[in-house]
């Protein structure tokens, strides 16, 4: 059986106003680089298909940044949602078939190995979407992730939406995913901004293949550690301190 091909989609349009800076979220240094280049870094180990960007808010200063990286770009010139920004690449991605690796440029301590684990699982389990997941113990403000008796994914709820015994559960979704490229374009084009921010988020992509019968498979890490992102200056001061002290990744 030959390989499935692969291309990794790292979102990175964002200015993160809760940086309290001007400079955009995914340039703010980590252990000596910017936080979208330890994700750059990881990428290449999965020796990719090609590695798309999708930039923003001050999108050449992130090219820049970037430069000696083999990298295509693609500009999400106003800000609406993560499944907008995906749709943003899809021009660059036009005659790609295979599998869509999406990460965040603000997410810098997940594991290339992890990652091989998820694109395995895709493959072994034939799914339209396959997302990396985590056990919280404070999952407040995440999605969590809804499964039946089987152990299959049926549900990405989110905070706002949780049901009391909802908000009891601690697995949580990560925001990282593998979807079958010919799937998702499909699907990005059934999506409506019906939320009060008008945005496009790539979570519905999930409901989508759920209601249309296809397989959502998710792989479940023990802790948040690897799915940490940066909002906020102190959260960014962590994971350095966190870096350093391990003198790695995580």
């Amino acid at each position: 059986m030959d390989k499935v091909k692969t291309v990794v989609l790292i979102l990175a349009a964002g200015r993160g106003t809760r940086m309290k800076s001007d400079l955009p979220k995914v340039l703010h240094p980590l252990a000596g680089r910017p936080l979208v280049g330890h994700v750059v870094e990881t990428a290449k180990e999965l020796s990719p298909e090609k590695i798309v960007v999708v930039v923003g808010y001050m999108a050449q200063s992130v090219k820049d940044a970037l430069r000696d990286e083999a990298l295509v770009f693609a500009e999400q010139k106003e800000q609406r949602g993560t499944g907008h920004a995906v749709m943003q690449a899809e021009s660059a991605l036009a005659s790609f078939e295979g599998n869509l690796l999406v990460l965040s440029g603000d997410v810098p301590l997940v594991r290339a190995d992890t990652l091989r684990e998820l694109l395995a699982l895709s493959g072994k389990t034939m799914a339209h979407v396959a997302l990396l997941t985590a056990e919280a113990e404070n999952p407040y403000g995440y999605g969590r992730i809804v499964r039946g008796v089987d152990g299959e994914v049926q549900a990405i709820v989110e905070e706002r939406d949780a049901t009391p015994n909802q908000k009891m559960i601690k697995e949580i979704n990560g925001g990282i995913y593998v979807f079958d490229s010919r799937f998702l374009f499909d699907a990005l084009r059934q999506l409506a901004p019906d939320n009060e921010q008008n945005e496009f988020y790539l979570t519905d992509v999930v409901k989508i293949a759920l209601r249309s019968g296809n397989r959502v498979a998710a792989l479940r890490l023990s802790d948040t550690q690897q799915i940490s992102g940066v909002n906020r200056p102190e959260e960014l001061e962590e994971i350095n301190r966190r870096m350093m002290a391990a003198g790695g990744k995580n």
